[in-house]
């Protein structure tokens, strides 16, 4: 129940989904942690929920580099480090490329890519001085192959796994692990509604909380060897898996 004792994490998008599911964990696990979202009242209530001194919610959007400046300061303010960021935010959007707007492709290509480096950039100077500390980027199996009216999505993931190992040689000799994390179909409000019965083995979706043990790993010094690399959790899809069905 110690793993992530003298931890304080720091989670974009943390107000629902497998952001929420990774807060709980690390709690659970002797962490602290930062919920930012821009959903305010779900993260209000998930930091009341957790409680005990333990939680405390931020507005974040993950589009603003001062939006992201301000997150730090909190973590830094409430619990007097951060030593991991958990660049969890992310949006999916369909759309064939006559569809597809520039003004879709933009939007997608800010929160799920630009996001996750405002993150980082932000989070760097804290993290140093926390370290060993570590970066948590999540990624999906969009990042190893394609999807079919998915563009946007697929780009976003596949160039997140050259900037985890971009920012893993930079930042491994200060001390600064970052790995990338890449989910299979989840559970979530972004995936309501779709048809993943035949995307992998399993035949099902994963609860977020089947995620949170790999955030938990990472975040902690149980991986200390482990930057640059890439953990997928995706029910068997990457082994041979269907296609997607939006309809």
């Amino acid at each position: 129940m110690n793993r992530l004792q003298g931890k304080t994490v720091l989670i974009s998008g943390g107000a629902r989904g497998m952001g929420a599911a990774h807060a709980r964990a690390i709690v659970a696990e002797g962490g602290k942690v930062v919920i930012g979202d821009i959903l305010d009242a779900e993260g209000q209530t998930l930091a009341k929920e957790i409680g005990g001194g333990k939680a405390v919610y931020t507005q974040l959007d993950v589009t603003s580099y001062s939006s992201w400046e301000a997150a730090v300061e909190t973590a830094v303010d409430t619990f007097g480090s951060l030593t991991t960021l958990v660049n969890n935010a992310g949006i999916m959007s369909f759309g064939t490329l006559e569809e597809f707007t520039v003004e879709a492709w933009e939007k997608i290509i800010s929160i799920n890519l630009t996001g996750q480096f405002l993150g980082a950039k932000a989070a760097r100077a804290s993290l140093l001085s926390a370290a060993p500390a570590s970066i948590i980027n999540i990624s999906s199996v969009a990042g190893y192959r394609g999807f079919a009216g998915l563009a946007g999505y697929n780009a976003s993931k596949y160039a997140l796994r050259g900037l985890t190992k971009s920012l893993a040689l930079e930042l491994a000799p200060v001390g600064v692990r970052v790995n990338s994390v890449h989910p299979g179909a989840v559970a979530t409000v972004m995936t309501d509604g779709l048809d993943v019965a035949t995307l992998n083995p399993m035949k099902r979706a994963a609860d977020p909380s089947e995620l949170s043990g790999i955030v938990v790993y990472l975040a902690s010094d149980e991986s200390s060897f482990a930057t640059g690399a890439e953990f997928i959790v995706d029910g068997g899809e990457l082994a041979g898996g269907g296609v997607i069905n939006a309809g």
